[in-house]
């Protein structure tokens, strides 16, 4: 029954819509539905749209932020009311970074942490920076500073980054081994972000895991005990083909292995000053070497030594005889008062550097990459400061205008080609009034041409142009211009002035600019003024330095901690010591603290610490700037002594593989050598482990509260 009354019921519905007013119901019944899917859809996305913020907001949170930065409490209001208008630019953005190698996204990213860093309600939130505590007042101050100062130099480092990037079009357009030139810089691009990753992903607690178990192997590479991980090329043979890099490329992932020792072993080596004369010869044993002795007799295999005769150099004549001609044709170089700091070029040769010494003045040689005799291990071997590097696209890891002379003796650098950036690089890290020294036996007339007018064109006067009877090589002496004024009367301005944006002194992955740097002028800035003589220079403090009592306290707080304990009270024998690195060198207190030590000290001043390194050579001492998370430019076994200052906890949330530095500090020392490291106690135990494993011996460690200091000595262990 019920079931029929249904039936009827829509036949009637139905005869009802087939009538004419029926329509009027069919439009209604549709424009309702409408309405309500429009209300419920509307509905859905305002909840949708709150609930990716709040997504969005969290990785923002997440995100640490450094103690070193500022809040810009002045831009709250606005970044608030900006708010969603940033996420949608900063997504488009990122999107479009993926297509050009990632600046774009990178850039992006440090707005980001600055947006995260101008909302105080979120400060809560976010970690507590950590303070390292000193035993000196005046240490503490000093590395206060370097945490207030690190915002500028990180803005020095992103030049860098971008200069790497449009270094790789550079080569491009050179013609110089273009694909492989090209191809590793994509390498290292692709490092340098997988680097940028990890620094978001910062990691909490102390920088070594303290259950870690390591278990060491040997490097298996192409060049062996010789290895240097960013020169050689080993993992890309494959790809290419030459023995080592064009420009520096570091592996992708942190070198874990060690480096094994020579064939016939390693002997403790010569001592200074008698290494000056001789070494061991398997100490430095090479296959190329052997080649190279047979043809030049300013170096002799005697026995298991390799001998270097006074009277026998590079040059046909004495090497004394070469210094006092230059010094003849310029009387205003003085060596070792006006001129103190000298660049050598090429390392073909150490007599001139054992020379200088005599002269009180300090030579860094630049060994360069392509030397496949391996030199620039001889000039280790014997005790003289040298470093390893390419010469070609990027700049050398100097600032600007701090080399008092730079020599090149037979380099073979074609100092004209590719636009003449090899020399305006050196014309940026020549000091004003510096000299160039150019010697060589065999000129070419169209080198010689291209040369005149290069110089001429960057305004340097030429002093002398002479030939030296008693070796036959032609000497000419350049001096740099000491103002701004002549750049102005060049009637073709070319090579153009740098922007006034461009820091001359960013050097690290940055590309060589063709151009030229305006000469300091004002009181404030460093290389306005010629330094005082030596050793007068080594205590004073310019004006251009914004911070000289915390310059002074570094060095009277140094002075004090090497001769009361560093000198004494380690065990350390400093009359076998010769070659010395500061890891962490701030104003070089702890390098003119051994100035008196018959030892030189490589001043390393990391990329992301404050730019220190124009006061350490304005001072009379010489430096490098360098990245720890990635291995040092030289070869193995070089140092006698390694010392840092507090490097872990300042490279703790940094570095991709922490351990891979101490795997890095035993590839530099010698065995036999020292390391002496103060840092925090919760770093140094499981530093001490790792050493442990490695076979180190512990001779010394020391702590106080928090802080504490470990003395290491390296043996001949290997796997």
């Amino acid at each position: 029954m019920m079931e029929i009354k249904r039936k009827m019921g829509i036949a009637h519905f139905a005869r009802r819509i087939k009538q004419p007013r029926g329509i009027w119901v069919k439009m209604a019944f549709i424009v309702v539905l409408g309405l309500c899917f429009v209300f419920f859809w509307s509905f859905l996305s305002s909840y949708a749209s709150s609930f990716n913020v709040q997504r969005e907001s969290f990785d923002d949170i997440a995100e640490p932020v450094s103690s070193r930065t500022k809040p810009a409490h002045n831009e709250v209001s606005e970044s608030s009311k900006s708010h969603e208008k940033s996420k949608v630019e900063s997504n488009s953005k990122s999107k479009e970074g993926k297509h050009i190698g990632g600046s774009v996204h990178k850039h992006e990213t440090k707005k980001k942490k600055e947006h995260v860093v101008s909302r105080p309600h979120k400060k809560k939130d976010l970690p507590k920076p950590v303070v390292v505590v000193e035993e000196e007042a005046v240490v503490k101050e000093v590395q206060e500073q370097v945490e207030a100062e690190t915002e500028e130099s990180e803005s020095n480092k992103e030049d860098g980054e971008e200069g790497t990037e449009s270094d790789g079009n550079e080569g491009e357009s050179d013609g110089n081994g273009d694909e492989s030139s090209a191809s590793v810089d994509e390498e290292v691009e692709e490092k340098k972000e997988e680097v940028e990753i990890g620094k978001k992903r910062k990691r909490k607690g102390p920088v070594f895991d303290p259950k870690a178990e390591y278990s060491w192997r040997l490097c298996s590479t192409r060049s062996k005990h010789n290895y240097m991980p960013c020169i050689d090329n080993d993992g890309l043979i494959g790809r290419l083909q030459s023995y080592r890099h064009r420009e520096r490329s570091c592996p992708k992932k942190p070198v874990m292995c060690l480096v094994p020792l020579p064939h016939d072993g390693y002997d403790p080596h010569v001592p200074w000053p008698e290494s000056k004369s001789k070494i061991l010869y398997k100490n430095v044993a090479h296959p190329k070497l052997a080649t190279y002795i047979k043809k030049h007799n300013w170096v002799n295999e005697s026995g298991e030594y390799l001998t270097f005769p006074q009277n026998k150099t590079a040059f046909s004549g004495n090497v004394l005889q070469y210094l006092e001609f230059i010094q003849e044709m310029v009387p205003d170089i003085e060596w070792g008062k006006n001129v103190r700091i000298v660049l050598d070029i090429g390392c073909s040769e150490s007599s001139f550097v054992a020379a200088l010494l005599d002269k009180d003045v300090l030579t860094i040689s630049l060994g360069l990459k392509d030397d496949l005799v391996d030199l620039a291990q001889v000039s280790l071997e014997r005790g003289f400061p040298t470093f390893v590097s390419a010469l070609a696209s990027r700049r050398l890891p100097f600032p600007s205008g701090v080399f008092d002379t730079i020599h090149c003796s037979a380099c073979r650098v074609h100092w004209h080609s590719h636009g003449g950036r090899l020399l305006l690089e050196m014309n940026r890290i020549l000091r004003p009034n510096g000299y160039f020294i150019l010697s060589s036996n065999n000129e070419k007339i169209e080198d010689d041409e291209a040369m005149t007018a290069l110089t001429a064109s960057i305004c340097w006067n030429i002093l002398a142009h002479k030939t030296e009877e008693a070796s036959e090589m032609g000497v000419r002496i350049y001096q740099k211009p000491e103002s701004n004024d002549i750049y102005e009367l060049r009637r073709r301005k070319n090579p153009p002035l740098c922007k006034e944006n461009e820091n001359p002194d960013a050097a690290w992955y940055v590309p060589m600019k063709i151009c030229l740097y305006e000469i300091p002028s004002a009181i404030e800035q460093h290389g306005a003024e010629w330094p005082e003589e030596w050793p007068k220079r080594l205590e004073t403090y310019p004006e251009w330095l914004t911070s000289k009592e915390k310059a002074i306290g570094d060095t009277d707080h140094w002075k004090a901690m090497v001769n009361k304990s560093y000198l004494t009270g380690l065990g350390i024998d400093w009359l076998h010591m010769r070659s010395v690195m500061d890891m962490t060198a701030i104003y070089g207190g702890f390098a003119a603290s051994l100035v008196n030590q018959s030892v030189w000290v490589m001043n390393v001043v990391p990329v992301h610490s404050p730019d220190t390194l124009p006061f350490i050579y304005e001072r009379g001492l010489i430096g490098i700037y360098h990245d720890w998370c990635e291995p040092f430019g030289t070869y193995p076994r070089s140092y006698d002594l390694l010392h840092a200052d507090h490097l872990f906890s300042r490279l703790k949330n940094r570095c991709k593989q922490p351990a891979s530095i101490v795997v890095e500090m035993d590839r530099l020392t010698r065995p036999g050598g020292w390391v002496v490291v103060r840092d925090k106690v919760e770093i140094l135990e499981p530093f001490e482990e790792i050493l442990r494993s490695l076979h180190w011996e512990i001779r010394m460690t020391y702590a106080q509260d928090k802080e504490g200091m470990l003395c290491a000595q390296k043996t001949l262990w290997r796997p």
